[in-house]
């Protein structure tokens, strides 16, 4: 296994470990002390223990070398992955949304200390995950990895929620401003929104890859230059390139002399491959079909 892989799972099990154990904590102490927004948070994070086992298995699977079934790879595992996780969150914001909307008609709870220092920690907790799984995800290229930090993040919105909206309970109490004891439940709904709308644009990101949407027009045009370095290439006919998980497929067709052998042609398309391959180690495979050339 390569550095790369034991860091990406690594960061997977240090999320799981962290879910489970945050997963434990909100839930209990939420019933305990009837926190709605502790327990909705709790309840979202049971929930991503099921995401992460799922972003795992899937970084296993992408991680597969290409096989005659799958001559391209498994790296769209990750994607799907990915788009699994959006689906956790989409549910966790509705599920949010629902049950802090009901606690606005009913009688707040008294806010408890150990639930504002619960959501506390937590907040620090998920942050510091957040960054460090971020990190590995954008250095890896790891479709999984970052849904998974994402997943951290809208942690950090929730229990950043919870601790808002306890800490507004307390101040409504101390100062006896109704109104703010239903900060809790106000910061659910919000919460839910936040979720929401990183859910949204998480299943799009997936969605979009699957659908076999191309690479931004940044990086195609880097692709370009690069080929154009090349002194035999006259023309370049048509270029693409996807994504495929964790990494990217290119594909173009160039134009050369047409009196070039075919040595000649084969040699050119694979300084063609090396040089994009070289510049972006994001690239997997570079396929080049030539066109011949001649002058008019």
């Amino acid at each position: 296994m390569t550095v790369d892989n034991k860091s990406s799972v690594l960061a997977i099990w240090l999320s799981l470990i962290s879910n489970i154990f945050l997963t434990l904590m909100k839930i209990i102490i939420g019933l305990w002390f009837q926190s709605e927004v502790l327990l909705a948070d709790g309840l979202h994070n049971a929930g991503d223990i099921i995401a992460t086992i799922a972003a795992l298995s899937a970084m296993r699977i992408s991680k597969l070398p290409a096989d005659e079934d799958h001559p391209y790879g498994h790296g769209k595992a990750e994607v799907l992955g990915s788009g699994f996780v959006a689906f956790i969150l989409l549910i966790a914001a509705l599920y949010i949304g629902y049950h802090s909307t009901i606690a606005l008609f009913h009688e707040p709870q008294s806010p408890s200390w150990v639930a504002f220092t619960a959501a506390v920690i937590s907040t620090v907790w998920k942050y510091v995950l957040y960054k460090y799984t971020m990190r590995i995800g954008v250095n890896t290229s790891s479709k999984g990895l970052i849904a998974t930090a994402k997943d951290h993040l809208a942690d950090v919105y929730a229990s950043l929620a919870a601790v808002i909206g306890i800490g507004l309970a307390f101040v409504g109490g101390a100062y006896n401003i109704a109104w703010l004891s239903f900060g809790d439940a106000a910061a659910g709904i919000i919460v839910s929104l936040l979720v929401l709308r990183l859910a949204v644009e998480m299943g799009k990101e997936s969605f979009d890859i699957l659908m076999e949407k191309t690479v931004d027009q940044e990086k195609l045009h880097q692709y370009i230059l690069l080929i154009e370095a090349v002194p035999e290439v006259k023309r370049i006919d048509r270029i693409r390139a996807r994504e495929h998980g964790h990494y990217i497929l290119v594909d173009a067709r160039v134009s050369i002399p047409g009196e070039l052998t075919v040595q000649e042609g084969h040699d050119i398309t694979r300084v063609i491959k090396k040089s994009i391959m070289d510049q972006h180690a994001d690239v997997d495979e570079v396929l080049i079909h030539l066109n011949p050339w001649y002058e008019d």
